[in-house]
């Protein structure tokens, strides 16, 4: 019997990375805002380029916030401390064009106004939810060890174990699958910005000790193991000098990888009343709980919603072809013991909290930290004894 084999790619990148830049400060400022006032509304976007940060949006609130300090200190977190960097918490300008938030939205989305009585969806659009038991997070690989590695790179500038590192970066990883299982890692390819008098070869060597050996398994790799270092050879000019950065340019960083779906919404900045965030970690809970019941070995949800509207217009569970029980059963169970009304994913996953700072770089899945109430597998049970298994 052949045996099917592919690859399969995934990518992440550091906090430093110009358009996680931008995702983090819109977070930080949701998180500055949900402290004081529960009942805000939020959207906020960030543009980051040499010098220059911009944050605008439709943002509703009875608080007041800081928002250049904000800004400032967030940037001054991630790492970027020079000017010879092109661009630094101290000296960067910091532009704010802020609206309220659309009345037309708004009373869609409170309680006893427009057409329901309910608090509806602050949009219409789609959201999916993946899990997949290839890694113990119950995520794909690939993403797993693009986020550890960027992580990594993160924690050894910080900590100074390679002083010679700057916050922007990126890693990929390569897993090679066999019948849809992960047999080892093919490529781990990392760009990492560092500073002007550090030879090449001498950083690609404390990288690779320092960084890839410490996250990938070495049983998951073998001699035809690739790594790629800085390949274009120099990676000094980066950050929103290199790039410009802006909101929601990495959702499928902030997802599975490229693995499973994505409908399409970022997530940063968003307060939960917009369902592109908290509908996406709910599809996200309920495929974990699912594939950590033994129901089926990967799990897609996707739900739907109209503007306006509490119960969303759709909900569809796929098991891909790993499914143990049927999905008409599973389904039915989903709708028993969950509610997917903004009003309930809200209170459910007590989403109103200032908790998001930490979900905008590497990753909003996958994630042990106790604030990620998504991750949780608590309904695992639940959902195996009522399929029978």
């Amino acid at each position: 019997m052949s045996k099917e084999r592919f690859f399969f790619t995934s990518e992440s990148v550091t906090e430093g990375h110009p358009d996680k830049v931008a995702d983090t400060i819109s977070d930080s400022i949701l998180d500055a805002i949900i402290r004081e006032d529960k009942n805000c509304r939020v959207a906020c976007e960030t543009l980051v380029t040499t010098g220059l940060a911009v944050i605008a949006g439709e943002i509703s609130t009875s608080c007041y916030v800081d928002m250049p300090g904000v800004v400032r200190e967030t940037i001054r977190e991630i790492g970027y401390h020079s000017s010879q960097m092109g661009f630094d918490w101290q000296t960067c300008s910091v532009l704010t064009s802020i609206d309220h938030q659309s009345l037309d939205i708004a009373q869609g989305v409170n309680t006893d106004e427009g057409l329901f009585k309910e608090q509806g969806a602050g949009d219409q659009g789609l959201m999916f939810g993946y899990a997949t038991d290839e890694t113990p997070e119950l995520m794909p690989m690939p993403i797993m060890f693009a986020h550890k590695l960027s992580r990594r790179l993160a924690k050894v500038r910080k900590n100074g174990s390679l002083d010679f590192l700057r916050p922007d970066g990126k890693t990929q990883v390569t897993v090679e699958y066999e019948n849809g299982s992960p047999l080892r890692v093919d490529t781990v390819v990392i760009a990492a910005q560092h500073k002007p008098d550090i030879a090449h070869e001498e950083l690609k060597e404390e990288i690779i000790e320092e960084v890839i050996k410490k996250v990938i398994p070495k049983e998951m790799t073998d001699g035809d193991t690739r790594y790629l270092v800085n390949a274009t050879g120099k990676f000094v000019i980066g950050g929103p000098m290199g790039d410009c950065g802006m909101t929601g340019r990495k959702i499928i960083v902030d997802t599975y990888g490229g693995q499973g779906s994505h409908g399409g919404g970022c997530f940063s900045g968003k307060d939960p009343s917009k369902v592109d965030r908290s509908a996406s970690y709910m599809a996200r809970h309920v495929a974990k709980n699912i594939v950590a019941a033994g129901v089926s070995k990967k799990c897609e949800v996707q739900l739907a919603y109209a503007i306006g509207v509490a119960k969303p217009v759709s909900v569809m569970i796929d098991f891909m072809g790993t499914g143990k029980a049927p999905k008409e059963r599973v389904l039915k169970i989903v709708d028993e013991i969950f509610d997917f009304r903004p009003a309930a994913i809200i209170e459910y996953l007590d989403l109103l909290r200032p908790i998001y700072k930490n979900t905008a770089a590497y990753g909003h899945f996958g994630r042990v930290e106790p604030e990620f109430t998504w991750e949780k597998t608590d309904m695992a049970g639940i959902i195996r004894e009522k399929a029978g298994l």
